[in-house]
């Protein structure tokens, strides 16, 4: 089993970096940057449950059939990875505003690679991971590092996405500059926030699927922070360059 999950976080590394490139040169055509392309149009309400809740529901089955479900070390990670997912899927949805949209390729990309991260995920957590791996691990700096990451990633995210849900008021379809938080350094501070989440995750399982995970946030979202920042700078122009941000990654990117 391990050499064959082995090969399994090679070939997922080597999408995320299949994905990476293409990105840059194909918008992800959802949010801002809907287009059309991508297939039929789908509520976004709709289209966010499809998306994310099929990695919730499949990491509860893998931890409910899992001789660990009750070990400290993995239940710890367990709660970590569906504390972001149950808001993903289930209260995200419910705070957006609007009749916006997403197409339907989108969503079924996204529920490939969501249910392939619970494998990866749960995989190593629950079943691949050598027998007392993660024993004591509230005693090793690892879960606390990452945790502190995590929990800081996932706060900028939530506060991100506050900040993008109330740039409109009811009927407005203009689009605005997001401002304050995160967003004082980086356009997508939303991306960021998601980023930092799972690279502390990856820190605090210590372990190749968590940072295959790292890789491929960064290799979906760094790219569709680009095309955003230049989104941007195509709509607002200097009023959007004079605040001199960054794309995803404050001060470097």
């Amino acid at each position: 089993m391990t050499q064959t999950f082995d090969i399994f976080l090679i070939v997922m590394a080597v999408l995320a970096l299949g994905v990476f490139v293409a990105l840059y040169f194909f918008e992800a055509g959802y949010g801002y940057l809907f287009n059309p392309k991508y297939g039929p149009p789908v509520p976004n309400k709709i289209g966010w449950v499809m998306m994310e809740s099929p990695v919730f529901v499949l990491m509860c089955v893998l931890w409910a059939l899992s001789d660990r479900m009750w070990e400290t070390g993995p239940l710890v990670l367990f709660v970590l990875f569906q504390t972001h997912y149950f808001q993903r899927s289930f209260i995200f949805p419910l705070l957006m505003r609007g009749e916006s949209k997403m197409p339907l390729g989108i969503v079924l990309m996204g529920m490939t690679f969501n249910t392939l991260n619970a494998l990866m995920q749960g995989g190593w957590i629950f079943y691949v991971s050598p027998d007392g791996y993660y024993a004591d691990w509230l005693a090793k700096p690892y879960i606390w590092i990452g945790g502190a990451l995590f929990v800081a990633g996932m706060a900028v995210n939530l506060h991100s996405d506050h900040v993008i849900r109330n740039l409109r008021r009811p009927g407005d379809t203009r689009h605005y500059i997001p401002r304050g938080g995160m967003f004082r350094y980086v356009s997508s501070a939303n991306y960021f926030g998601e980023t930092l989440e799972w690279t502390g995750f990856a820190v605090a399982s210590w372990s190749w699927a968590g940072a295959v995970f790292a890789w491929w946030t960064f290799a979906n979202l760094a790219p569709r922070a680009a095309s955003l920042y230049r989104r941007y700078e195509k709509e607002f122009g200097e009023k959007f360059t004079q605040l001199k941000r960054k794309k995803i990654i404050p001060f470097v990117y």
